[in-house]
C-alpha cells in the first residue's frame, strides 16, 4: 500500500541510458510532469544536450556499482534503459554486449538492493522472441533469440526477474518492439529502417529494400512507449510481469515504404536488393496484457507517427 500511496506524489526516478533515444524522451516527459529525474549515461550513443535543464545528469557507467548506489539514494523507481542495441555489432562484439546488457543489468540490481530502491522497470526487446510459428507473439511464447543482442536482452530479463524475486524488489519487464520517432539516432551504419527511409525519401533518393520486402515488424511511436514506461512504474499489479509494448499492428517493409511516400509527399523509387536482410520474417506484438495491466492503448497510427516524426525532427525538414 505504501507504493500505491507514493504514486499520488511527485516521485524520484533514476534512468539508466537516459540520454538515449527512448531515455531522453522519457526523462523530459517526467520532468514536465513534476518529477525529479536523475540520469546516468556514458554517452556512447546518447546525447546529453537533448535533456531538459532540470534533469540531473551524471556521465558514468552502470557497471560502477558504488557510483550507482550513490545515485540511488532516496530514488523511488529505476528505469533501466542502458544497453547496446545493434544486432550486427553484437555479432562482431558479443563479449561487449554481455558486459553491458547482462553484467550491467546485474550491477543495476545490486545497487538497487543496497540502496533500498523499491521498483525497476526494465526495457527489454521484442527481439527475444526470434522466429515464431505465429506472427503475433504473446508473452507466454518460448523466446528463440537469434542474435547475441537478443540473447543478452533475454539473459538480462532473467536476472531482473530472478533477483527481484530473491531480494524482494518489484520488477516489471517491457518487451519493446520497433520504436521510432523524432530524435532517433542515425549511426554511421545500420540505420533504423524508419529513419533511413524518411531520410532517403526527403532527399529524393531510392528506398532500398533487402529481400522480398514482406518482412513484418511492429513499429511503435516513441510517445506511446514513454506512456507505457510511466504506467509500468506505477501500476500496482505489474510486479514480476513481462509485458509486450508495441502498436499491435504488423507492417511489411513494402507497406512502410508506401507510407513513407505518403508522409513525405514524395514518390520515392523503391529499389529491391535480393540480398536477404537477416532476422525473423514477421514479428508483431500482442498487447492484450499491456492493455489490461497498464491501461496501455497506443494512440499513434504509423502514418500519423511518420508525419509527426517529420514535423518534430529538424533532420527531416
Amino acid at each position: 500500500m505504501l507504493w500505491i500511496a507514493k504514486q499520488l506524489d511527485a516521485m524520484r526516478y533514476l534512468i539508466t541510458g537516459g540520454a538515449g533515444f527512448i531515455g531522453h524522451a522519457l526523462s523530459n516527459r517526467l520532468v514536465r510532469d513534476g518529477h525529479t529525474v536523475y540520469v546516468i549515461d556514458n554517452q556512447s550513443s546518447g546525447d546529453r544536450s537533448r535533456l531538459d535543464s532540470q534533469v540531473i545528469f551524471t556521465h558514468g557507467d552502470i557497471n560502477d556499482v558504488p557510483a550507482m548506489w550513490s545515485l540511488l539514494q532516496n530514488v523511488d523507481c529505476v528505469f533501466h534503459l542502458a544497453a547496446r542495441v545493434s544486432v550486427p555489432q553484437s555479432v562482431l562484439y558479443p563479449r561487449t554486449y554481455a558486459e553491458v546488457n547482462v553484467l550491467g543489468t546485474a550491477s543495476v540490481m545490486e545497487a538497487m538492493r543496497d540502496a533500498g530502491v523499491k521498483r525497476v522497470v526494465h526495457a527489454s526487446s521484442g527481439a527475444v522472441y526470434g522466429e515464431q510459428s505465429m506472427g503475433r507473439v504473446t508473452e507466454s511464447m518460448t523466446p528463440r533469440p537469434d542474435s547475441p543482442y537478443a540473447v543478452s536482452k533475454l539473459a538480462a530479463e532473467y536476472y531482473v526477474r530472478n533477483l527481484g524475486n530473491v531480494w524482494g524488489l518489484e520488477s516489471v519487464i517491457l518487451r519493446i518492439f520497433n520504436t521510432y520517432g523524432p530524435g532517433q539516432p542515425l549511426p554511421a551504419s545500420h540505420w533504423p529502417v524508419v529513419s533511413r527511409f524518411l531520410s532517403q525519401a526527403i532527399k529524393g533518393g531510392s528506398l532500398v529494400i533487402f529481400g522480398d520486402g514482406e518482412q513484418i515488424r511492429d513499429y511503435v511511436y516513441i510517445d506511446d512507449v514513454v506512456e507505457a514506461l510511466i504506467a509500468a512504474s506505477q501500476a500496482p499489479d505489474a510486479d514480476q510481469l513481462t509485458i509486450n509494448i508495441g502498436s499491435g499492428t504488423g507492417t511489411s517493409v513494402k507497406e512502410l515504404a508506401s507510407l513513407v511516400g505518403k508522409a513525405t509527399n514524395k514518390e520515392p523509387h523503391v529499389l529491391m536488393n535480393p540480398r536477404e536482410s537477416g532476422g525473423v520474417s514477421q514479428l508483431t506484438a500482442d498487447i492484450s496484457l499491456a492493455s489490461k495491466v497498464l491501461n496501455y492503448h497506443p494512440s499513434m497510427t504509423l502514418l500519423d507517427g511518420l508525419s509527426a516524426t517529420i514535423s518534430r525532427d529538424p533532420r527531416f525538414q
